[in-house]
């Protein structure tokens, strides 16, 4: 008898093992859950985006041991903050571009990190990370140039944010080995691909995968669109001039019919005549008619957003408006629905601009910068 409560014994503490640790894959679809929105997901067939999969990359997204260096560790967090929509700040850093682990800067300013599991269009101002770009990692990044590495999707941006000088200037390798060593890793790693094993490709998926699921879509507008509140006159009155030619601000960031307010496309908006032809639209296409344009970025939280164009020469939202009111440039390269250049600007009256403007903040989202499940994870353990 006494052998028999042994053997039940024993039997327990495995069988409490076992269930303590995950045996089956069983990956469940991941609700994005936003309505009226596009439904041209950029979600790839092999990296479909999953509950556990985002929750893996959310950890990922804030672990330091990401730039595989214990002495300068950094995080994709570390420079994408939350309560600035995931940019990194105008109060850190006033330019609007981080300082990467090599002392270098980041060629342009920061682009908003939410709803881009809508963008079909590439990645970067410049659209360099896209669909259609079959270059391989380059050496320039020291990375192999294996097809794993191909710059074509936000899993690309993660290796080349480790690797860049100018983000983490890190070690591929050493970073998975620092990820690799920590148990904690391994039931999420299973949970989120069906295997313990952990590699660049699938610390990559798993980040690409939190990316996607960052989404924005409770605004003041919203609720207004929802029937929940109504717009002051100010705001209704700026949001005519918004989707009229009063300001002509709809042609590049779309309108209430298209929530995402841009079209996630590449234009010029004559803010230039002399062009850098290195970090453009040209710089990707040779195209000389592209010379000077760069990604309409989003409006949605435009109030966290700044400073403000590819390069951060605006410092405020009043800038920006005074800018396409009285500082429009004709170039040959200039959008043709930039229809404003032709004369230099809206030239709308101060009480104009200030409608605009009160406009421009209802597309503020406040439960987003603090949506708890998108803030950092390692807080809680």
């Amino acid at each position: 008898m006494k052998h028999i409560y042994i053997l039940f014994f024993l039997f327990f503490i495995v069988g409490c093992k076992i269930n303590n640790s995950p045996s089956i894959y069983s990956p469940i679809k991941y609700d994005i859950g936003v309505p009226m929105f596009p439904d041209s997901l950029n979600i790839p067939n092999d990296n479909p985006l999953t509950v556990d999969g985002a929750k893996l990359g959310r950890y990922l997204f804030y672990d330091v041991r990401l730039s595989g260096n214990k002495n300068k560790p950094m995080s994709c967090a570390t420079c994408h903050k939350q309560e600035n929509a995931f940019e990194c700040g105008i109060n850190e850093f006033p330019d609007g571009r981080p300082i990467g682990n090599s002392g270098q800067k980041t060629p342009n300013v920061m682009l908003p990190l939410f709803n881009v599991v809508w963008n079909n269009s590439g990645y970067f101002w410049n659209g360099y990370v896209s669909k259609s770009n079959t270059t391989l990692g380059s050496e320039k990044y020291g990375v192999p140039a294996d097809s794993i590495y191909s710059i074509t999707n936000i899993e690309s941006t993660v290796w080349m944010g480790i690797a860049a000088p100018h983000e983490m200037n890190g070690d591929i390798d050493k970073t998975v080995k620092l990820i690799s060593k920590d148990p904690f890793y391994q039931d999420l790693f299973f949970k989120a691909f069906g295997t313990k094993e952990i590699n660049i490709t699938l610390i990559s998926k798993a980040i690409a995968q939190f990316v996607r699921s960052i989404v924005s879509f409770e605004s003041k507008f919203d609720r207004f669109m929802a029937g929940e509140l109504q717009l002051s006159k100010s705001e209704m009155r700026g949001l005519m001039l918004f989707t009229t030619e009063g300001a002509d601000c709809f042609h590049c960031h779309g309108s209430p019919a298209l929530p995402l307010w841009t079209t996630n496309q590449f234009m010029n908006n004559a803010k230039d005549i002399e062009f850098e032809g290195q970090n453009d639209r040209y710089a990707v296409t040779k195209n000389p008619m592209d010379k000077g344009k760069y990604r309409v970025p989003t409006l949605r939280n435009i109030e966290f957003t700044g400073p403000y164009m590819h390069d951060g020469r605006y410092k405020t939202l009043d800038e920006v408006l005074e800018f396409y009111n009285n500082g429009l440039k004709r170039s040959p390269y200039v959008d043709p629905l930039s229809i404003n250049a032709n004369h230099g600007g809206m030239h709308l009256s101060d009480k104009d601009l200030k409608d605009l403007k009160a406009f421009l903040l209802t597309l503020s989202d406040t439960a987003f910068i603090h949506n708890p499940k998108y803030s950092n994870p390692w807080d809680n353990n």
